[in-house]
């Protein structure tokens, strides 16, 4: 019985909570952008911007939101590291949290011509190839670590969806096609398709290796 409440604590420590909150906060966004709201009768407020941009309070709320979730994508694994308290429910969560905020918004963004329809194809696309590598890898006993690519990626996706929810603001104040948020979402693309490269150029060696090679490999 100690043993299982041992476990039940390490499980909910303050990133695990902190990540539950990012899914949370996920699903609320998601069904905001998903709900009819025409066919429910309620119109979300427009307001233009010094006669420059009408933007929607619908996807401000959701930008706020957004954003705020992208930085408890940040927050949990720096405590988790700092403190040395990573777990593997906290692994699982993250990813899961991940996909659901940042696949999920694309997918709508799209649907509503806020975004090109490739972005969302790639992303997902790339997730899928690095998702099967990283089981593939660690299913012979190798942890797959994030690449740097990665990590631009995700930087550059987080601000770059944030700034399509904020209709480029302020940037649009500047000049009407300096679009920075379509920017950082391309750059954001185009490292996605890198990271998914290197992660099988690293790793395709391992992944293709048989049972014997890899305890050969151990051997030596």
């Amino acid at each position: 019985m100690e043993k299982k409440k041992e476990t039940k604590k390490k499980g909910m420590n303050l990133p695990n909570k902190i990540t539950c909150i990012r899914l949370v906060i996920s699903l609320i966004v998601l069904i905001i952008l998903c709900l009819p709201w025409e066919q429910m009768n309620v119109q979300w407020p427009e307001f233009d911007v010094l006669n420059v941009e009408s933007v929607n309070l619908k996807y401000i709320v959701c930008g706020i939101l957004f954003a705020i979730g992208s930085f408890t994508d940040f927050l949990d694994g720096y405590i988790a590291r700092k403190y040395n308290i990573v777990t593997d429910f906290g692994k699982v969560m993250d990813a899961i949290a991940d996909k659901v905020l940042v696949n999920g918004v694309l997918i709508i963004l799209a649907y509503d011509k806020m975004l090109p329809l490739i972005v969302p194809v790639i992303i997902i696309t790339r997730d899928i190839v690095v998702d099967s590598i990283k089981m593939a890898s660690g299913s012979k006993g190798k942890v797959v670590a994030a690449s740097w690519p990665g990590k631009i990626k995700t930087i550059c996706m987080m601000i770059g969806v944030t700034l399509v929810f904020f209709h480029n603001l302020p940037f649009a104040f500047i000049a009407e096609g300096l679009r920075i948020d379509y920017l950082f979402v391309f750059v954001a693309t185009v490292m996605s398709i890198v990271s998914a490269c290197q992660y099988y150029l690293v790793n395709k060696d391992f992944i293709f290796s048989s049972v014997d090679d890899k305890i050969l490999m151990y051997r030596c």
